[in-house]
Formats: structure tokens, C-alpha cells, sequence
């Protein structure tokens, strides 16, 4: 892939076929066709990594902090979209695009996922009776936040099996790999 390919809205994949980054074939996973298991949980696990650096950073700081879990939950929310749209943003970067470019191909591949993946994990977290209040310190603290990571997994992926399916989601990053 040369430098002016993103220029002209097409890429080739390791294949050499022309991916389209807003929907067209991204190394066979085309708009309408079904996405693999195995694609889909790569997507989810690129996802969850950002996710959880972030997620575990804002409640590690806000539970230090003393921070009440609203302020703690919204810390960790926002640090977990930064992380997961930073490390798309950073690799289709080092591929060439202009950060605009990027920007939007972070946006489009990440949001419903990084989205589903939060609402999952909080939701286990906030259930969880007692982790709110946890500390660091605590395996309660640990075992609620990484459970919510497992079981936020097992949900995302199938959003994103279905979205990548559809060229939509992760596969837009596809034609920069």
C-alpha cells in the first residue's frame, strides 16, 4: 500500500484486493457477508485492551483519590474511550493517514464497541455488591473489574461479528493493515 492510496480512498489488503474504507471488502469480510468468529474477537480484543487500560487506570486513580463512584465511574468511561480510540488512531497514523483522516476511521471503527464494551463492564461493576465501594487494595476491586472485562468480551464480540459483517465498525480499519 503506497502513501497516495489513502489519498484516493482505497487501499489493498494483504491479498492485494482494493478495500474501501467506508464499507466496501476489507480482506474478505465484504458489506453483507458474515465476518469470522476469529476476526470478530480480534477486533474485540483490540477494543477491550484500550478499553481496559483506561477503565482500570480512572478507577484505580478515583478509588486512590477517594473520589465517589459517580466521578470515579465517569473518569473511567472517559479514559477508556481515549485509550481505545488511541491505539486505532495511532496505527492507522503510522499507515499513512493524515490525523483527520484517522480521526474519523477511530471514530467509525471503535464507538459502538468501545460503547457496548464500557456499558457491559460498569454495569458488572455496579451490580457487583461492594466493588463500588472496594479498594485497591481489595480482591473484591479486581475480581468485580476484571469479570466485567470477561463477560464485556463475550457480548462485544458478537456486536462486532455482526457490524464487521456489515463493513461497518472495525472494518473500516481493515484497509490500513
Amino acid at each position: 500500500m503506497t502513501h497516495g492510496d489513502h489519498h484516493t480512498g482505497t487501499a489493498h489488503d494483504h491479498t492485494g484486493r482494493t478495500a474501501d474504507p467506508h464499507g466496501g471488502d476489507h480482506g474478505g469480510h465484504a458489506k453483507g457477508s458474515g465476518a469470522s468468529w476469529s476476526t470478530a474477537a480480534k477486533a474485540t480484543l483490540h477494543c477491550l485492551v484500550g478499553c481496559a487500560v483506561g477503565e482500570i487506570l480512572g478507577m484505580a486513580v478515583g478509588t486512590a483519590l477517594l473520589w465517589g463512584n459517580v466521578p470515579t465511574m465517569i473518569l473511567a468511561i472517559v479514559l477508556a474511550f481515549v485509550f481505545g480510540y488511541s491505539l486505532t488512531l495511532f496505527a492507522v497514523r503510522r499507515a499513512g493517514l493524515d490525523l483527520r483522516s484517522a480521526i474519523k476511521v477511530a471514530l467509525a471503527a471503535d464507538t459502538v464497541s468501545i460503547a457496548v464494551m464500557e456499558l457491559v463492564d460498569n454495569a458488572i461493576i455496579a451490580v457487583t455488591p461492594g466493588a463500588m465501594d472496594a479498594q485497591l487494595s481489595d480482591g473484591l476491586f479486581w475480581s468485580a473489574l476484571l469479570g466485567g472485562f470477561a463477560i464485556a468480551f463475550l457480548v462485544t464480540t458478537p456486536v462486532n461479528k455482526w457490524m464487521i459483517g456489515r463493513g461497518k465498525g472495525h472494518a473500516v480499519v481493515h484497509a490500513y493493515h
